[in-house]
């Protein structure tokens, strides 16, 4: 199984924080569970926690902050599809286009980890730049509501529809 990178737990214990504050001083179960797997790691000095071994609350915690995020990165553009190993609309390998569905969320986030550290696929340049113009001129369009933006934290968003759209 893959790992759940410490940049995804901080981001599920940031939606946790938004959606369930607390009273400043106690922390709601969620985020009591994820903080936990944040601490071990920062003090192992360790960048992922095993999706497998995760404790289940911190799972299940982890997991409701997931099903908030885009699923899929295809912009529907795929040149997988011309021979390409790399798509060059999403940045996905053949095999990940091709196998996207069966994908548990871990493997799948640290596919998303990859292609947006590699920042070279059109869903974040020419295509990404199209949809901030759209939404600042307020103009209807295609807009990927996925797609990161520059000013944005990846990772953040709506799950597209199509779940399991590849």
């Amino acid at each position: 199984m893959a790992g759940i990178h410490i940049t995804d737990i901080e981001s599920a214990i940031n939606w946790w924080r938004h959606r369930a504050p607390g009273d400043g001083v106690t922390l709601g179960p969620e985020l009591r569970a994820l903080a936990e797997v944040y601490a071990l790691l920062v003090f192992h000095h360790e960048t992922e926690c095993d999706e497998d071994s995760m404790p289940e609350a911190a799972r299940s915690a982890w997991l409701r902050w997931y099903d908030t995020t885009p699923d899929a990165p295809c912009i529907a553009i795929c040149s997988t599809s011309q021979g390409d190993e790399l798509c060059k609309g999403c940045g996905r390998s053949f095999d990940e286009v091709q196998n996207w569905p069966v994908l548990t969320p871990g493997e799948k986030r640290a596919t998303w980890r990859r292609i947006t550290l590699e920042g070279t696929a059109w869903r974040f340049n020419r295509y990404a730049e199209r949809a901030i113009e759209r939404r600042q001129s307020g103009q209807p369009g295609q807009a990927d509501p996925g797609a990161p933006v520059p000013d944005e934290p990846t990772g953040t968003g709506h799950r597209a529809s199509g779940k399991d759209r590849a």
